[in-house]
């Protein structure tokens, strides 16, 4: 606890000297027994001071998320369970908790109301399940099994994605065997990185349309209803990397940017995110369970039986998983639709707020701030990576860099519900003053 306490008053990067003391950790294996008291003691004088304070509310680096209290505490009863979370009848709980969370997850997005799925452990691997449905189903259609039959000499799958695609769903894409490179259709993006719609190319046979719910550096949504009437048209499927930006659904005020995204076939999302339950906690969801239970499902063992018809590991890569559900179930319980929704407005607010006051100091925002992203430019190329740079060392708060449109930029993401009015202010003033200095 006096970690959560302290994070309130320190640095959120650590210092050289907090990184050295990482080195006071025994790095051979003991030969012997350590006293468990004694080991914990070293992970928290020595690990406690090393870590990045992403937990907190000045930390805007990636798109992480802090850990609700209760999700923390209902963490610390799965591991204590110490469940296997794979099969209904190694943990009932974890069958029962995961089933009613991805329910609620579906309801508070507004996604189809058959459509069901299953935990896993981040974006990556819920692009990788979707996607795996997606080409079970589009080359079933084509009468070809890629379960059975692998991908040699199968039917070629047209794969679609805008030029701004994120890397998770490429990572998905390489795993399974359809490449990254010149064999996808890319299709281009406008200024704020949404799929254009202007001249979209013919499709046939077996194809997969990748769309995004909220770009990583913009936090712009692809128009899903005109996409997803165009990839229908030709029988494609349609997935929806929604690794943040689905969350918005769950917002009375921010729903409108999801418009028509229950039109896909598949999407993913991250609970480590939006919904703050600690790492690492990812969902995919489809409209036919069928199509994702046929893609996961392996040949068995003798000793796992034939039928697991509740079983979450046949909608999931791994066989032995961590009960994720368990820690979305308490967070959804406790938050309810109402404080769901108020969590994913007030980090929109504050995101507005920092686009407020960077501008107001003379910095140029990038990007239309439509969710919890702000990209800012803090004058020519260099300038602005000499203040991250000072920004990242300062510790106040940690934002990271990236590229916009060709150009250097800041990009401030605000992903945790412990972020305070205080953290922004305190946090936009010492941009401004590293940017002046």
């Amino acid at each position: 606890m006096s970690y959560l306490e302290g994070l309130k008053d320190r640095r959120v990067a650590p210092t050289e000297d907090d990184l050295q003391g990482l080195d006071l950790l025994p790095h051979g294996l003991p030969d012997g027994p350590t006293p468990a008291d004694r080991v914990i003691e070293l992970l928290d004088r020595y690990g406690s001071p090393a870590t990045m304070a992403s937990n907190g509310g000045r930390y805007f680096g990636f798109v992480i998320g802090s850990s609700l209290p209760v999700a923390l505490a209902a963490d610390w009863l799965t591991s204590a369970w110490d469940q296997n979370g794979g099969m209904e009848v190694s943990s009932p709980v974890a069958a029962r908790l995961e089933a009613t969370s991805v329910g609620w997850v579906r309801d508070a997005l507004g996604l189809p109301p058959g459509a069901d799925g299953a935990f896993v452990s981040g974006a990556t691997m819920a692009n990788f399940a979707g996607l795996a449905a997606a080409r079970h189903a589009v080359l079933q259609r084509a009468g070809w099994n890629v379960e059975t039959d692998g991908l040699i000499g199968a039917p070629r799958v047209t794969v679609v994605v805008g030029d701004q695609v994120h890397a998770s769903a490429l990572k998905a894409l390489m795993m399974l065997g359809f490449g990254t490179g010149q064999q996808l259709v890319r299709l281009p993006v406008d200024d704020q990185g949404r799929i254009a719609t202007e001249s979209l190319p013919p499709l046939s046979g077996p194809a997969i349309v990748c769309l995004q719910a909220g770009n990583v550096n913009s936090g712009s949504f692809d128009p899903f209803p005109e996409l997803i009437e165009w990839a229908r048209g030709a029988g494609a499927w349609v997935h929806v990397d929604g690794a943040f930006g689905l969350w918005a659904a769950a917002s009375p005020r921010y729903r409108h940017l999801t418009e028509g995204v229950g039109g896909a076939d598949s999407w993913s999302t991250d609970a480590h995110k939006w919904l703050n339950v600690p790492y690492d906690s990812g969902i995919v969801l489809v409209r036919d369970l069928a199509q994702l239970r046929a893609a996961m499902t392996g040949p068995y063992a003798p000793y796992l039986g034939a039928d697991h018809p509740r079983d979450r590991f046949d909608c999931a890569p791994e066989m032995s998983r961590r009960a994720r559900g368990v820690d979305a179930w308490a967070a959804l319980a406790s938050l309810g639709r109402s404080g769901l929704a108020e969590i994913v407005e007030r980090c929109c607010r504050h995101a507005s707020r920092f686009a407020a006051l960077l501008t107001e100091g003379g910095c140029e925002v990038l990007n239309d701030v439509v969710l919890n992203q702000v990209l800012v430019s803090f004058g020519d190329e260099e300038k602005t990576k000499r203040v991250v740079a000072s920004i990242q060392s300062d510790g106040t708060c940690w934002c990271g860099q990236t590229r916009w449109r060709g150009r250097a930029a800041m990009r401030i993401s605000v992903s945790s519900g412990k972020t305070t009015d205080e953290d922004v202010e305190r946090s936009a003033r010492a941009m401004l003053r590293l940017a002046r200095d």
